[in-house]
């Protein structure tokens, strides 16, 4: 049976991106509005931090199961529903009167977001096939990449604007038109969804969700809140997370053996080729990446003095260089395949370590400019990473199973983020004391360690698939030549 293209495919593309970028937008846009929100709110810093915690937190909680809402009841379902929570949210969260009600909201944005984002992996994966899907990862990926880096520049763009006084609430507000235009195009481009009976109780593994709240929970807890002492006083939820993580996996290869439909089908990870160790290069890449931007914002707003706005536009560079080479790449993965990720990541730990160098031979005055080329380099590297990865990563899903191993996939970035976050700033903040060049130095020596770690694993990874392409071609020389005979005969 061939597969039927439909024909709004790109446009149905287009608008299911634009609103997954606002929901990864917002993990880092609100980091440069939060002494706006403190002044604005008369908020204490423990719950103003909560606001990009608690945001993060609820997004990493909910996107494996997310994903699998949207393989039983249908994506387009799924993508209306979550966007339109999305929106709502990014409202009450713009006009919430007190600190308290502005955790709240975020809170529930989180949630929106965490089902949002899984759908946009699962509508790929419906309705691109071939070449074509990979252009479509590639778009995805850019969109990814290029969210995290360019949330500082739109969010000191919106308060230069907006003024410091509620200039924040803007950085929620902008969220409602786009969130409403895209809701009004997705009524009219994502496919309609086919119809389901919703067997509640055989459709959704209810102790899976709990079990898998509570380990990722576990994890991203301390790790969040590792500025206030988290790791000193939360350790032990790393062993929670441990147990429960094992129970997780434990009950859903029980779930599979008896027939039903898990929340995270394991056999992803031990018979769908390049699974595991396409996720594990996508935390780890995660974990040294998405850490920059907060060090690189402390270094230039508090070391050198820049506003918000100059911060941003400082890592413009990496952004544009990530931009074009996602787009580039998502083509190019059918020729290359993991060999785009291994180069790319190597050109991300050459750009980290060209740029701590400069650190501490350069003038801080001239260090915007010294780090352009770098940053740039980095960038392109950076693009080359996330959408081939995510295109390898997937490929061999089974369509049934492709939100919830989008979701599985994204929860693995979550965490490297937070993870990540943690440990770089923490380095930062070790070696403050002996000046703002050494810090940002020793950080990005660490980011560019974390990156040749996923770097590893993608050559590790390279040459498994080496081996998996000459066992298939022997195969088939095996075949031809037994068909050969046959014929002989």
């Amino acid at each position: 049976m061939t597969h039927e293209p439909d024909p709004r495919r790109w446009k149905a593309l287009a608008v299911s991106l634009t609103a997954g970028f606002m929901g990864l937008l917002d993990v880092s846009i609100v980091n440069v509005a939060l002494p706006s929100m403190q002044a604005g709110l008369h908020a204490s810093s423990g719950g103003i931090r909560w606001v990009v915690s608690g945001y993060a937190l609820a997004f990493g909680l909910v996107l494996v199961t997310g994903g699998r809402l949207g393989d039983a009841f249908g994506r387009r379902n799924m993508f209306l529903g979550a966007l339109a929570a999305f929106v709502i949210t990014s409202a009450l969260a713009g006009a919430a009167p007190n600190e308290t009600t502005l955790v709240i909201a975020r809170l529930a944005q989180g949630v929106a977001a965490g089902m949002l984002t899984p759908q946009n992996t699962g509508l790929i994966q419906d309705l691109f096939r071939g070449a074509e899907r990979g252009r479509a990862f590639g778009m995805f990926g850019a969109v990814v990449g290029i969210s995290t880096a360019v949330g500082p520049i739109l969010g000191g763009a919106i308060i230069a604007v907006f003024g410091a006084q509620d200039g924040w609430r803007w950085v929620f507000y902008v969220n409602v038109p786009i969130g409403v235009l895209a809701f009004a195009l997705a009524l009219r481009m994502l496919p309609r969804s086919e119809k389901k009976q919703l067997r509640i109780s055989s459709e959704i593994d209810f102790v899976g969700i709990a079990l898998l709240a509570v380990a990722v929970l576990g994890v991203l807890l301390p790790v969040i809140d590792s500025d206030s002492g988290g790791f000193k006083q939360l350790w032990w939820l790393f062993l929670v997370a441990a147990v429960f993580g094992f129970a997780f996996v434990r009950w859903e290869r029980s779930v599979v053996r008896r027939g039903r439909s898990p929340l995270l089908d394991t056999r992803l990870f031990t018979e769908t080729p390049g699974y595991a160790a396409g996720a594990a290069v996508g935390a780890l890449y995660f974990c040294g990446f998405a850490g920059i931007w907060l060090v690189f914002a402390i270094y230039f707003q508090q070391g050198l003095g820049y506003s918000p706005l100059q911060s941003g536009l400082s890592v413009t560079p990496f952004a544009l260089g990530s931009a074009v080479s996602a787009a580039v790449a998502g083509r190019l993965v059918p020729r290359f395949g993991r060999r785009l990720t291994v180069t790319g990541l190597a050109m991300v730990a050459v750009g980290l370590l060209a740029v701590a160098l400069l650190a501490e031979v350069v003038p801080p005055s001239a260090s915007g400019w010294a780090f352009a080329v770098p940053l740039v380099f980095a960038g392109v590297g950076g693009g080359m990473v996330i959408s081939p990865n995510t295109t390898l990563t997937l490929e061999c899903v089974p369509v049934r199973m492709a939100g919830v191993a989008g979701g599985a996939l994204q929860t693995g970035q979550r965490i490297g983020t937070a993870i990540g976050t943690a440990v770089l700033a923490s380095v930062f903040g070790l070696v403050l004391g002996r000046g703002y060049p050494l810090a940002l130095t020793v950080a990005l020596g660490c980011a560019a360690l974390l990156t040749c770690g996923a770097l590893t694993l993608a050559i590790a990874e390279l040459r498994a698939r080496r081996r998996r392409a000459s066992e298939d071609e022997r195969e088939a020389r095996r075949a031809e030549t037994s068909a050969a005979d046959v014929h002989r005969s």
